[in-house]
């Protein structure tokens, strides 16, 4: 019987050695399942085993990374990326240090939102809203095929594209401004995103449509704070999400920080068991990976305690907490938060049981990934 990564990929680590594979069918153990939920960036154009982010894959078992080329604290560029060489380089070294399949992801959108730009030597792009407006469904999916195929040559097996929230406010700060929507049509939205998707994966690349439940209505920006979008936003936000969910065209889905008092009164999407759960879940039937947009932006941050964040964004249904370590620097960002996972799952403020699901859906999704 052939032996699935959830059966065999428990690990031992041994002074920061190669990870040794136990026996089939051996629980890996909780602070694996832990490690697997919690994806980070970090500072570096290359990786040794000295590297705190090498500890984190190696021995803390961080199930995913996330690249940029812009440091926002340091206002530096060359954070990960440089050249497709160095790149090529960059995630073969990472790669090299974690026993379990690690995602590593990257947002190349297309426009303004491109870690791999064109003067690095990477392919240009247009943004989705240009493609959007073209409205020839060939030309997005050449430009899919053309980034997909990039990123899977430079080791790169996700993007966390294509962004579905649709473009009902030209004014907003994050998402009409920034030219990252299609359209303000759920159609057209809709059309593209699946041309987007079907691209990256016929190219072994995974994909996370952002931002649900829908953030494009907004008039601020949750990496600066507090968002409230209940008189301005409307369940047309949801189209694209269900789409692609009854076509099952979603491998993950990232969360919004926004707060929506039509779908819970107290407490922002990603932290909302209401939006997370009830209806992505339930109602809409999505089976795979929630992932959670930064936990670091100011909206979550500058708003709940680090434990408080964790705790209600996992009980609401989050498999994966993204600190991208780009709005401020913590080096010690996947051990606090692996901690905290592993005392709140210790005092019963979260079950066990919840943590075991997570853990399954994301091997599940590992599956796909080529090592």
């Amino acid at each position: 019987m052939r032996q699935t990564l959830v059966t065999v990929i428990a690990l031992i680590f041994l002074s920061g050695a190669a990870p040794v594979p136990v026996a089939a069918g051996a629980d890996p153990g909780l602070d694996v399942k832990i490690g697997q939920m919690i994806m980070v960036g970090f500072r570096g154009l290359s990786v040794t085993g000295e590297q705190p982010i090498a500890r984190d894959i190696r021995q803390r078992r961080i199930g995913g990374v996330i690249l940029f080329d812009y440091d926002v604290p340091s206002r530096t560029y060359g954070r990960n990326i440089e050249s497709p060489g160095q790149l090529r380089a960059l995630t073969s070294s990472l790669k090299k240090l974690a026993g379990i399949p690690l995602f590593i992801a990257v947002d190349q959108e297309g426009g303004k939102i491109s870690r791999l730009k064109e003067k690095n030597g990477f392919p240009p792009t247009l943004s989705q809203k240009r493609l959007g407006a073209l409205d020839d469904v060939k030309k997005t999916t050449k430009q899919a095929d053309l980034t997909a195929r990039t990123l899977a040559g430079l080791g790169i097996n996700l993007n966390f594209v294509p962004v579905v929230d649709l473009d009902l406010n030209p004014e907003n700060p994050v998402i009409g401004k920034l030219e990252r929507s299609f359209s303000r049509s759920p159609a057209t939205v809709t059309r593209h995103a699946l041309a987007v998707i079907d691209a990256h994966r016929r190219n072994g690349v995974l994909t996370a449509p952002k931002h649900f439940p829908g953030h494009g209505s907004a008039a601020g920006d949750t990496h600066e704070g507090f968002v409230d979008v209940t008189d301005r936003w409307t369940a047309v936000e949801l189209e694209p999400f269900r789409s692609l969910v009854r076509q099952d065209k979603a491998d993950m889905v990232m969360t919004a920080h926004i707060f929506n008092g039509k779908l819970d009164p107290v407490w922002p999407a990603t932290l909302s068991r209401n939006t997370l759960t009830d209806l992505l879940r339930k109602e809409m039937g999505f089976t795979g990976v929630v992932i959670s947009d930064d936990m670091q932006m100011r909206a979550i941050a500058a708003r709940y305690g680090l434990e408080t964040a964790i705790r209600q964004a996992i009980l609401a249904g989050a498999d994966i907490l993204l600190f991208a370590n780009n709005s401020v620097y913590e080096e010690d960002i996947a051990a606090r938060v692996a901690s905290t996972i592993r005392t709140l799952v210790e005092k019963g403020e979260i079950p066990r049981e919840r943590i075991d699901a997570s853990y399954g859906r994301i091997m599940k999704l590992k599956e796909q990934l080529k090592k």
